[in-house]
């Protein structure tokens, strides 16, 4: 990633870091205040915040002022440290470590861990409903748009899918595909749509940005499959070689370690092409190679 695209990296996830904690319950609450401690344990964590990153970005692309998406990136970084909260619980994928830290239920025990969960994935909509930066028409498309993809249609659709994968032996392509675009693209997609909204973009803006997003979500995924592999621990904070031990059918299984980089590359390509619908993509560009490449 060149130096231009470091920046602006920097800056955006910073912001995004500095408005998760202005976000925080912790001082709201009282007795019951031990969720909120969990909540921040977890959305602290770190990661690469692509998500929200993304919502700004095409806020930006798209004539607006990407400050006042704040709370669509937000909501979508709880979105989605929710869902990796439940991911690691004993009746999910049963890890013990995220992000180099204890997952939440072994840092706070597993009935505080799904509350915590649940909780982020309702705190979202209070924020986005609560902007007075955006107007009432932006605010109810924006929660349309967060609800669908984070439900049984979108992220939690994908990961019955991948749960139910692993009790079958006639996994394909496909249904690898498919399952990628839900339980990994449908928030990718997502963020890239309500930085959309936050702009105004008009419809042929917007579906490109889907179209994008879409793309992006299967690379990203393939690459995590690859990563589950090859993989250093260290690097990535959370196990590696899960996927085998659970029974997990992945790009990697299906077409083999280099067919697998090959697809990942595909796809990258195809998103890399979909940008030059948008003006001033340096940075998205630099982004979308950035996620092909990271820790190969």
């Amino acid at each position: 990633m060149n130096q231009p695209a470091k920046e602006r990296l920097n800056e955006y996830t910073q912001f995004i870091e500095n408005a998760l904690k202005d976000y925080s319950l912790q001082d709201k609450l009282g007795l019951h205040k031990n969720v909120a401690k969990a909540m921040d344990y977890s959305l602290e964590a770190g990661g690469k915040r692509i998500r929200p990153v993304l919502v700004l970005e095409f806020c930006r692309v798209c004539g607006g002022d990407w400050k006042k998406a704040v709370s669509a990136a937000c909501a979508i970084e709880m979105i989605h440290t929710f869902s990796l909260i439940h991911d690691d619980l004993p009746c999910m994928d049963d890890d013990d470590f995220r992000r180099g830290k204890p997952s939440c239920h072994k840092q706070f025990g597993e009935a505080m861990a799904v509350l915590a969960g649940d909780a982020l994935a309702i705190r979202p909509f209070e924020i986005i409903s609560a902007a007075d930066e955006l107007d009432a028409e932006k605010r109810v498309a924006l929660i349309n748009e967060l609800s669908h993809s984070s439900g049984a249609e979108g992220m939690i659709g994908g990961q019955i899918i991948d749960m139910e994968n692993e009790e079958r032996d006639d996994v394909d392509a496909e249904n690898l595909r498919f399952m990628y675009s839900l339980k990994t693209g449908a928030l990718i997609k997502t963020s890239c749509i309500m930085g959309c909204i936050c702009a105004g973009a008009d419809a042929e803006k917007t579906a490109l940005a889907a179209e994008y997003a879409q793309a992006l979500g299967v690379a990203f995924q393939i690459i995590d499959d690859i990563l589950d592999v090859v993989g250093d621990e260290s690097v990535l904070g959370k196990p590696t070689g899960s996927d085998s031990e659970e029974n997990k059918t992945t790009f990697v299984t299906v077409y083999g370690l280099e067919n697998a980089k090959e697809q990942a590359k595909k796809y990258t390509d195809r998103a890399l092409e979909i940008l030059d619908g948008f003006e001033e993509n340096e940075f998205l560009k630099e982004l979308t190679g950035f996620l092909l490449d990271r820790n190969f």
